[in-house]
């Protein structure tokens, strides 16, 4: 087979849109034959929506695809199984995993879901309690099948009340330090014993949930890596999630500074020399952090997200809330107005949408979601920088030793 190129792809990318059509195709069927062509993420192996061609010629496909008004899967709605799940799949999940979750996933007929935080496990997330217990009461590697029981209380679970599957860790071996003794699984949310709960937002509405879990039986088959290595699994999940949210691929002026940049633009009785001077600085912060984004992505062809994508989550929660900020203030008192405050469940994570007022309330929580600020200063601090880690007394603790 010839190696891929720019132009190798362009050829299957018309050979798709000839064979079916975006205007005479259903959605979801369109987006079946991309995955099925190798065109959903090129950098994937072939056979699993890729071609094993390197990462850098995805926007050749979009690019085309885009020209020509097709359909394409939509990230706010199954954005934790596009940027979290399936790079964790794909990195340490059997050939039978791999081949049933990976194309449901991202054709958007499953969505997914994360349970990680607990109510005692926020930014300590390795100090976690859910507990999993092989059938029979084994605790360690007791060798595969079986199924595994678990119980325990997850939060902050964004989409819950719309997922078919969560990834989910749990303590196998309380014996062990906390970052050991901890593995990772698949979960079907629509078992018996799970139970999703509404929580409430300031926005009005419910997008997170709290998750109960009470004897839901998971099958062996469904564990992702090692029993006792759910740390290192997560590690992959958790550094993907802080690329996908704060390098998200935006046009110049794309996501929050482009709606405040038109608002300056369409309506010049409102401008001001100060309102001018932070527009400007918070503009040039903006597209820095895009660019930056761009080439942490050409760095992922090569290798697994680092700690460097703690950085851009960092700068996107800073910006998002400064520039949500400016924008309030820009429109005044208007800018204060928010049409609906009644109870609802979104079918949608869009932290840009609707008005000024609903903008600046969520962009509250983007520097708690995917990782608080705090936490990542930490690991940038310690695995960008090479500053000395911060005293830990913990490590090598036996967690059911820990106080809590």
């Amino acid at each position: 087979m010839n190696a891929i190129d720019a132009a190798e792809l362009r050829r299957r990318t018309g050979d798709l849109l000839a064979a079916h059509p975006p205007g005479g195709t259903e959605p979801t069927d369109f987006l079946k034959a991309r995955f099925d062509a190798g065109l959903a993420w090129v950098h994937f192996p072939a056979g699993l929506g890729g071609l094993d061609a390197p990462r850098s010629l995805q926007s050749v496909v979009d690019a085309e695809l885009a020209a020509a008004g097709a359909p394409d899967n939509d990230p706010r709605r199954i954005g934790i199984g596009l940027g979290m799940a399936a790079p964790t799949v794909l990195a340490f999940g059997t050939e039978e995993q791999k081949r049933r979750f990976l194309r449901p996933l991202w054709v958007g007929e499953e969505v997914w879901c994360q349970l990680f935080s607990e109510p005692g496990a926020g930014s300590d997330l390795a100090a976690l309690g859910t507990r999993a217990v092989r059938e029979g009461g084994g605790d360690g590697d007791g060798g595969d099948g079986g199924d595994w029981i678990v119980n325990g209380q997850k939060v902050w679970t964004s989409s819950a009340h719309l997922a078919r599957w969560a990834i989910l860790i749990a303590r196998t071996d309380p014996a062990l330090p906390k970052h050991r003794g901890i593995t990772y699984f698949i979960c079907d949310m629509t078992d018996p014993g799970v139970e999703v709960r509404p929580l409430r937002q300031i926005t009005g509405e419910a997008e997170f949930n709290e998750v109960f879990l009470t004897d839901v039986r998971i099958p062996d088959a469904h564990r992702l890596g090692a029993v006792g290595d759910g740390w290192k699994v997560a590690r992959t999940t958790l550094m993907n999630e802080r690329v996908s949210i704060g390098g998200a691929r935006l046009p110049r002026e794309g996501g929050m500074i482009g709606t405040v940049s038109r608002t300056w633009r369409d309506r010049p009785e409102l401008r001001t020399h100060e309102m001018h001077q932070r527009l400007l600085t918070l503009w040039v912060d903006a597209e820095v952090a895009r660019l930056t984004g761009e080439r942490l992505r050409q760095q992922l062809a090569v290798g697994r997200p680092g700690p460097e994508g703690s950085g851009l989550k960092l700068s996107f929660a800073r910006l998002n809330q400064e520039i949500s900020g400016l924008e309030v203030e820009l429109l005044g008192d208007e800018g204060l107005l928010y049409d609906d405050w009644t109870m609802r469940r979104p079918e949608l994570v869009d932290f840009t949408g609707r008005e000024a007022g609903y903008r600046y309330l969520r962009s509250k929580g983007n520097s708690i979601e995917g990782g608080t600020s705090e936490v990542l200063l930490n690991i940038v601090a310690e695995r960008v920088l090479g500053l000395p880690a911060e005293p830990r007394d913990d490590k090598d603790v036996a967690w059911k030793d820990l106080t809590r």
